[in-house]
């Protein structure tokens, strides 16, 4: 603890001076009497859904088939409550200036059951996910492993939760979600993304999916994928026009992409089992069953000596 206790008499003024900050800068504070989502509460039911989605391997892991509808039963309910409360939060938010009257919670009930009436399809994919997974990396050992351990399933099975809020017009919560997953996986999934089932990110580590890209069935990448944007429209002012035009690319059926490519643009299609290998840059279309490669590079060894000599090196 400081000692110098004429240094506190300064803390007031400090206060005062962001409090003015308070009103000079109000896009930075929310000080209404209406609380927004909690990032905490949608980490909780981020955690409470992969309880769900892969009961046994979180949280509780002595169940059975005895115990399996108790223990989830119990989950969903929980997950009503959180779900409902939230959403309701996040609506009020983006609704309550135009239309202060409206029951928001009485608007977020259905989307928070539409949501759990969607986790049995969404589990079905989930397993394409994993088996695709585990085919398509020779390192793997297991399914068990993958979902204990692949940080790539992990975000996929964010996005594909969040996806679904994102099409209930659920605010703030979708992005929420991935973006916890994101910082936790360093995979940044955009929950307006389009994605088929048996998909796959190896290894993982900045993968960057566009809002509106479109990913077919049994799609790979490797980690450092960008599918970005090219360019963007602006408004009649120069701002950038908002919304989901089509401005990332799609990606058919079968497609790999090797690590650290970048794809760009809404026209770009990379046509069905095309590969795109290491570092390439792509703005164009890919006709299907094409491989796309740069240029062998010339590598420059300094100091090297011949391959039957020892290596030396001065440092």
């Amino acid at each position: 603890m400081a000692t110098d206790v004429r240094l506190k008499d300064e803390l007031p003024a400090i206060t005062d001076q962001l409090v003015e900050t308070y009103t000079e800068c109000s896009r930075l504070n929310h000080l209404a009497h209406e609380p927004l989502p909690s990032r905490d509460a949608v980490a909780d039911i981020v955690g409470d859904l992969f309880e769900v989605l892969y009961p046994g391997y979180g949280r509780r892991q002595n169940l059975h088939i005895g115990n399996i509808g108790y223990y989830v039963g119990s989950l969903v309910d929980a997950l009503h409550d959180k779900l409902t409360t939230q959403i309701a939060r996040a609506l009020r938010h983006e609704l309550c200036e135009e239309s202060p009257h409206l029951d928001c919670e009485a608007m977020a009930q259905p989307k928070a059951v539409e949501l759990l009436r969607r986790l049995p399809t969404v589990r079905k994919t989930l397993e394409l996910d994993v088996d695709a997974a585990f085919r398509g990396d020779p390192a793997a050992r297991s399914h068990h492993e993958i979902i204990f351990c692949y940080p790539g399933l992990e975000a996929i099975t964010v996005y594909r939760v969040a996806h679904e809020l994102h099409g209930l017009a659920v605010p703030f919560i979708p992005r929420m979600m991935t973006e916890l997953a994101h910082a936790k996986t360093g995979i940044d999934i955009h929950p307006g993304a389009r994605i088929g089932p048996g998909f796959f990110i190896d290894h993982g580590t900045g993968v960057v999916i566009g809002e509106t890209c479109d990913i077919g069935r049994g799609v790979k990448l490797y980690q450092g994928v960008t599918l970005g944007a090219l360019s963007f429209t602006k408004e009649d002012d120069g701002t950038l026009a908002k919304g989901a035009y089509k401005r990332h690319p799609t990606l058919q059926d079968g497609v790999i992409v090797y690590a650290n490519a970048t794809i760009l643009g809404g026209q770009t299609v990379i046509g069905e089992r095309a590969v795109v290998g290491s570092n390439v840059w792509l703005t164009e279309s890919v006709p299907p069953d094409t491989t796309v490669v740069l240029e062998k590079p010339k590598l420059r060894l300094k100091g090297a000596k011949p391959v039957n000599e020892p290596l030396m090196y001065e440092i």
